[in-house]
C-alpha cells in the first residue's frame, strides 16, 4: 500500500478526478469535502500529505491549513482557482509547502505530490555532506541523522521543506545561495518564478529560530545575490 493522501475540495468531481490520478500513481486516497471533515479525518487517520482547496464551506482551506499546522508537519499542497501571486504567497506564509493553480495539469500535480512525499518520507541528502552527526552554530544545533534543529536546546518545529532548507544552510555556513539554487536543490525542479516561494519559506524559518526575526542573526539576506547562514562564535 502506498502513502496516504487526503484530498479536500467541495467540488466532488475534482476530488474524484484527483482520486483516479493519484491511485494510478500508487497512492491511497482519503477524501473530504470541507475543512472540518479534513480535520476530523486527520485526527483519526495516518496521512502523509494533504491536497486542499481554498474556497470551501464550513471551514475554508487556509483556516484548515493553520489548524493542521498547529499539530502536524506533513506536506500540504494548496489547490485553488486563485492564481494571483499574492494568493500564492499568502498560502505559503500560512504553512503550505506548495501551491498549484486550477486548472491544473494532471502530470504536474502528480509530480508535485511525488516530490513533496519524497522529501517528507526520506529527507534524503541534498548533496554529500559532513560525516559528523551534529553541526553546531552558535545557539543552533542540527542533528543530521535525525534531521532535527535545536535552538537553545529546544527542538524547532519545521516542515519537511523547511528542514531541507535548514539542512542546506547548516551544512554550508557562510556560503551564499541564490534563491534559484535553493529552489532547485530543495524542490528538485527548475526554478521558474521561485523568488517569492523561497522568500516566504525563509521568513517562516526565521520566525521559528531567530530571537528577533526582523533582525536575524543566522539566516541573512545578501542583497542582489541570495541567502546565507551566518557563522556564529562558538558557545559553551
Amino acid at each position: 500500500m502506498g502513502e496516504r493522501v487526503l484530498v479536500v475540495d467541495d467540488d466532488r468531481e475534482i476530488v474524484k478526478a484527483i482520486d483516479i490520478l493519484l491511485r494510478k500513481e500508487g497512492y491511497e486516497v482519503l477524501k473530504a469535502y470541507d475543512g472540518l471533515q479534513a480535520l476530523d479525518i486527520l485526527s483519526r487517520e495516518s496521512v502523509q500529505l494533504v491536497l486542499i482547496d481554498v474556497m470551501m464551506p464550513k471551514l475554508d482551506g487556509l483556516s484548515a491549513l493553520m489548524r493542521i499546522r498547529e499539530k502536524q508537519n506533513i506536506p500540504i499542497i494548496v489547490l485553488s482557482a486563485k492564481s494571483e501571486e499574492t494568493d500564492k504567497v499568502l498560502g505559503l506564509s500560512m504553512g503550505a509547502d506548495d501551491y498549484v493553480a486550477k486548472p491544473y495539469n494532471p502530470r504536474e500535480l502528480a509530480a508535485r505530490v511525488k516530490s513533496q512525499l519524497r522529501r517528507y518520507t526520506s529527507l534524503g541528502d541534498i548533496h554529500a555532506g559532513s560525516r559528523a552527526s551534529e553541526i553546531k552554530n552558535g545557539r543552533l544545533l542540527y542533528n543530521i541523522e535525525e534531521r532535527i534543529l535545536y535552538a537553545d536546546g529546544e527542538p524547532v518545529r519545521l516542515t519537511a521543506t523547511e528542514t531541507r532548507i535548514v539542512d542546506l544552510f547548516m551544512r554550508n555556513p557562510g556560503r551564499v545561495f541564490p534563491a534559484e539554487e535553493i529552489y532547485r536543490r530543495v524542490w528538485e525542479e527548475d526554478a521558474f518564478a521561485s523568488e517569492n516561494t523561497v522568500m516566504v519559506h525563509i521568513r517562516r524559518i526565521r520566525e521559528k529560530l531567530e530571537l528577533n526575526p526582523k533582525e536575524p542573526e543566522y539566516i541573512k539576506v545578501v542583497w542582489g545575490i541570495g541567502y546565507k547562514m551566518e557563522k556564529q562564535e562558538k558557545r559553551n
